[in-house]
């Protein structure tokens, strides 16, 4: 079958800047500075610099820079976290590997945002911080965020893994908590040539317990203060992500313009039951995903919208397809199906498009003509 539209084409991005990436690489491979090498210290600097804030630790993956993250925050054993049941796995299992308690909450089903509301009434004795996942590109309400830590104390501990440079309320992705996580996936809107991650931090002492933590719990060779890993970001992906990081806001302008594009030709589709995910932040929105929901009204199911694409050549995701407390491996926290209803009605009715930087017009047409094609010849 032919792919008319992929879904992710990062050949877009690289073949325009091959030959600075391949620089960077032979730079690094003369240096041999493979481990906590110049360019890690480089795109360190210049991302913290571009987020807003004033340190960067970069680690193997943003798995990584949760769970390290959250160590680094003294965040631990007896702590509980509080974090939205509709996010990648990644976050629960980063909780899990600090070694606290992991408390899911619903979320809003217009933006897939985590449910403020539902966290307040989580709240404990034992809380010690919450998780605002900025899910698709779309940052969760700074103010709301300041406000509900101020309330309750507790820790803000930003996941962005897929907010690069997001924005929102005039604070950037990573800038609002204590510290927060970022993952450099290859597909994610700033992605390295494979796993890598950051921690971003304003905080002195996080920022130096993290550098700690990530080097097998060592400010000083051969003396270790603490147990800590082995997660360290490659000299090779912080170089060829340092070359990227200059483009990532045309990219991410690129992608936000695809997506107003998206609005307003999927417009009509509303009265059919098909609608995108509320941007509820303007132009600082990055869509790392562009999310629609193919809602109960719609007379077509999700999984026939999605395999009539398929066959039309076109490409798509689930950004997902089951909630974190619904996932066998976490039996063990207790919770149940119907415990986060919000989140669950999602999971069935979500449905990720094409999204990149270089998508044209000629294909977001396809995308849109089919979808139209396959709704309206359904009703016959």
């Amino acid at each position: 079958m032919t792919i008319k539209v992929p879904f992710v084409d990062l050949n877009l991005q690289h073949l325009p800047i091959q030959s600075q990436l391949q620089a960077a690489i032979y730079n690094v491979l003369t240096k041999g500075d493979f481990i906590l090498g110049q360019a890690v210290s480089d795109l360190e600097t210049a991302f913290a610099s571009a987020s807003g804030t004033q340190y960067g630790i970069g680690v193997a993956s943003g798995t990584d820079a949760i769970a390290l993250g959250l160590q680094a925050c003294n965040i631990g054993a007896g702590d509980e976290v509080i974090l939205p049941s509709n996010t990648f796995i990644a976050t629960l299992i980063g909780v899990v590997h600090a070694g606290a308690k992991p408390v899911l909450v619903d979320c809003d089903p217009q933006t897939a945002l985590i449910d403020l509301e539902a966290a307040a009434k989580a709240i404990t004795p034992n809380t010690k911080a919450i998780i605002p996942v900025h899910l698709y590109g779309q940052m969760v309400s700074p103010s709301q965020l300041l406000d509900f830590a101020d309330t309750y104390k507790v820790v803000i501990f930003e996941d962005a893994a897929q907010a690069h440079l997001a924005e929102r309320e005039g604070y950037k992705a990573g800038s609002i908590g204590l510290a927060a996580a970022f993952s450099f996936y290859p597909s994610k809107n700033l992605g390295a040539f494979g796993d890598g991650g950051m921690v971003l931090t304003k905080d002195t002492q996080v920022a130096a317990k993290m550098r700690s933590l990530r080097n097998y719990g060592s400010s000083q060779k051969y003396v270790h203060i603490e147990p800590g890993t082995n997660s360290r970001l490659d000299t090779l992906q912080a170089a060829i992500l340092h070359q990227k990081l200059p483009l990532l806001p045309e990219w991410n302008g690129d992608r936000l313009s695809i997506a107003q594009k998206y609005n307003q030709q999927l417009a009509p589709l509303a009265s059919a039951g098909i609608f995108p995910i509320e941007n509820h932040s303007g132009t600082g929105h990055i869509y790392h995903l562009y999310v629609i929901r193919i809602d109960d009204s719609c007379h077509i199911k999700r999984q026939e919208l999605q395999d009539q694409l398929t066959l039309a050549g076109i490409q798509t995701g689930i950004h997902y397809p089951i909630p974190c407390h619904l996932q066998p491996a976490f039996t063990h926290l207790g919770y149940q199906l119907g415990d986060f209803p919000q989140s669950e009605k999602l999971s069935q009715q979500i449905l990720s498009l094409p999204m990149y930087p270089g998508l044209t017009d000629h294909q977001i047409q396809e995308v849109v003509n089919a979808i139209q094609m396959i709704v309206n010849g359904s009703k016959h």
